[in-house]
């Protein structure tokens, strides 16, 4: 008796999972006296679950705004104008009410604001940080909310955590302290976090260990994340994605390990030619990158950043670049805004 086997190699693909979260063309206008200052310019981008992207750039790039327009902290209004698509889960956020909102906060989405000093309220024991959105989101009693908040500090390497959560803040240290914000924001096991700056004024140690943690956390708790940052050096060899973002827009977007290795904006490369390196002689000079970031109530005509950019054309003046990957059948996910691409220069492609 023979068997035979049919291979059907017609047979489609399984279909990709829905990404956890979708951004579409997202803008966020604030409205100032000077006029209006485009914070975030036609953002486009989507996360995995359990993926984790970086999102890197200058101060004033918009990449703070672009993670609270995401969970739904800036919405239009007085102040300011909010347009595009953010979906999580399924669920457009700008459409939810203000109730289901606080709902999706803390229980669904978690936050890591930028400075640990200032994050936590200074009367309040560590404890009712941790218990107060545990009896909000999932109704537990005094006692039990009281040891799962034990359990959250000995997650995230607090020691002696039945002692910590009936300290203030100001008895910890910083990096103590962005370590319950960190599990504050973990507290109702949430499917995406946010974590914007979270090794600000902590020293290199202290930083290591966070974000030491966050991977923890996001590879043992299956937690997606978007890791905001100004320095390439907190991403690179922690997140799977980096987009970089430059004047509003995302400038270049890759896996991480081709974006160090190749990349193809100028912003980027001069971003990463201005990291110090240990086999420069002593007492090199920095490398800087000349001029400065846009006025985004007055951004310049075309490139964003082409008043400071070392290949800019005459059509980077007068055009704005869209996000392509700029060679046929590249279907590695590596795009960038770019007119002229670094990495076709280098090869005299240009």
């Amino acid at each position: 008796m023979t068997t035979s086997v049919i291979s059907d190699e017609s047979a489609p693909a399984a279909p990709r999972p829905a990404p956890l979260l979708r951004v579409e063309n997202l803008r966020t206008t604030i409205h100032t006296a000077r006029g209006d200052l485009r914070a975030v310019d036609g953002v486009s981008l989507t996360l995995a679950r359990g993926e984790m992207l970086g999102v890197v750039g200058e101060s004033g790039s918009g990449k703070s705004v672009l993670g609270r327009t995401v969970m739904g902290l800036h919405r239009t209004g007085p102040t300011m104008t909010v347009s595009g698509l953010v979906e999580f889960d399924g669920q457009d956020v700008h459409a939810m009410s203000p109730r289901a909102l606080r709902s999706m906060w803390g229980s669904d989405v978690g936050m890591v604001f930028q400075d640990p000093m200032t994050a936590l309220n200074p009367v309040k024991r560590v404890g009712t940080h941790l218990t107060e959105t545990l009896h909000a989101h999932r109704g537990l009693g005094r006692a039990a909310a009281r040891g799962r908040a034990v359990e959250l500090l000995d997650l995230v390497g607090i020691p002696d955590p039945a002692r910590r959560i009936t300290q203030y803040p100001h008895e910890l240290s910083g990096g103590m302290r962005q370590r319950v914000v960190i599990a504050m924001a973990l507290a109702n096991d949430p499917k995406l976090l946010i974590a914007d700056e979270p090794t600000t004024a902590l020293d290199v140690t202290v930083q290591r260990q966070i974000l030491d943690l966050l991977e923890r956390l996001q590879r043992e708790l299956g937690t997606a994340v978007i890791l905001i940052s100004h320095n390439l050096g907190v991403v690179a060899g922690r997140a799977d994605r980096v987009a970089v973002m430059y004047g509003g827009r995302i400038a270049e977007t890759a896996h991480a390990a081709d974006l160090f290795v190749s990349p193809r904006h100028p912003y980027t490369e001069a971003l990463l030619s201005a990291i110090p390196r240990l086999d420069d002689p002593p007492h090199a000079r920095l490398r800087a990158i000349d001029g400065a970031p846009p006025d985004m109530v007055h951004p310049p005509a075309g490139c964003r950043f082409a008043p400071r950019c070392a290949y800019v054309h005459d059509d980077c003046t007068r055009e704005l670049p869209v996000l392509a990957s700029g060679r046929a059948g590249d279907e590695s996910g590596h795009l960038a805004a770019c007119f002229h691409p670094v990495a076709n220069a280098n090869r005299g492609e240009r």
